[in-house]
């Protein structure tokens, strides 16, 4: 697939998406903003809402792909997952299926996953192909993002990269952050690797640095020309000095997915 040029990128008003606004036209592209509220600076942006079907057709006519960081990243009743997570995601596939955009990369998250146990001692790295163990219901979303793109690939050949992300921060503020920071900088690497590699299929990915304390195992990424730079180990002395290393026999330093298994935060909006 060439390099894509022009990219939609969805959530451009979040925190991630703020980040990848600033980092990823240094590697060419032209982003085309789109969010549910007006984003300071950019007059041009799109201001909609996924659920608004034509603001989403007209988003994504003319772009070579979709960078999705839309939606609820937190714990919310079911309902609202419901509108943003899952009907979201099934708008814009749907708008880039009639639209003919060949590719999405999709903002998936390692709470799909988040029951997994964690890696102890010599336990191997958890493989992209563990069955989904979702946290919460954000996490169930995830899930089900992973299947509508496995559904349009199959269905459709509508090309997706599912990133599940760990916690893209400038830098880890907790221990269990350690084993799954994605620096931002590593974040756009992955993302233009997600975007440029040829063939991707549906393919699904852990998203993180290459961390000392890694959980998870990264080949898929790098298969598709993903290099990590960064390490969160660095951040580690400070972080175990203040909070402790963390304790197998509670449950939220056991699993993946950390306290959303026990305690999640909440979507405050």
């Amino acid at each position: 697939m060439p390099a894509p040029r022009t990219v939609l990128l969805t959530g451009a008003a979040g925190g991630l998406g703020t980040l990848m606004r600033g980092l990823l036209p240094a590697y060419g592209y032209r982003l085309r903003l789109f969010d549910m509220v007006p984003i300071p600076g950019e007059p041009d942006a799109i201001t909609a809402d996924l659920a608004d079907r034509a603001a989403l057709r007209e988003a994504v006519r003319g772009v070579d792909a979709v960078l999705h960081l839309a939606g609820i990243s937190l714990e919310a009743p079911f309902d609202k997952i419901l509108r943003a997570n899952i009907e979201g995601p099934y708008n814009l596939y749907e708008a880039a299926r009639e639209e003919g955009v060949g590719r999405i990369v999709f903002a998936s998250s390692n709470h799909a996953v988040g029951f997994t146990p964690r890696p102890q001692g010599a336990a191997p790295l958890i493989p992209v192909t563990t069955a989904h163990r979702p946290d919460t219901f954000y996490g169930l979303s995830k899930a089900f993002g992973e299947d509508l793109a496995q559904l349009y690939w199959d269905k459709h050949g509508l090309e997706t990269v599912s990133v599940r992300i760990g916690s893209c921060f400038a830098e880890p503020a907790s221990v269990r952050m350690l084993s799954i920071w994605l620096s931002p900088d590593d974040g756009a690497r992955l993302f233009h690797a997600a975007l440029t590699a040829e063939r991707v299929g549906h393919s699904v990915v852990y998203g993180s640095s290459a961390n000392t304390r890694l959980w998870w195992d990264l080949s898929s990424a790098r298969a598709l020309g993903y290099e990590p730079r960064d390490d969160s180990e660095p951040y580690a002395a400070k972080l175990v000095a203040e909070q402790g290393e963390l304790d197998p026999d509670r449950p939220e330093h056991a699993r993946l997915g950390g306290h959303f298994v026990t305690d999640p935060p909440i979507w405050p909006h």
